[in-house]
């Protein structure tokens, strides 16, 4: 299972606690550090079943910052471009698992996997 993982987030320090507490192995992917390519951002929102703005913060002060809305009339492209730049929008986490994707929110979420 890969995990996209922000550790200053206590959701998903919940959620990498929650996998780690089942034995599970957990590729940890701090994409803050490492962010996804938009190949990697399109394959992640067809795994999650999603189009990028069901999975991006807009309450974040980045968003408000950049006058983002979800209902903004942008192309898919748009969104992954957007994202790239600025992955700090990407909702977390994200637990990945043969080729099947969800949100940790609420984190129990990621035991669906």
């Amino acid at each position: 299972m890969r995990l996209l993982h922000n550790p200053r987030c206590s959701k998903s320090r919940e959620a990498l606690a929650l996998l780690s507490a089942r034995g599970d192995v957990i590729e940890v992917i701090e994409y803050l550090k490492t962010p996804l390519s938009a190949p990697e951002l399109g394959a992640l929102f067809d795994a999650l079943g999603v189009e990028p703005p069901a999975a991006m913060r807009f309450q974040d002060d980045l968003a408000k910052s950049l006058g983002l809305a979800a209902t903004d009339p942008r192309s898919r492209d748009e969104w992954i471009a957007l994202l790239c730049a600025h992955p700090a929008l990407l909702e977390r986490p994200i637990a990945i698992k043969h080729g099947r994707a969800v949100i940790g929110r609420p984190p129990q979420r990621v035991l669906e996997l």
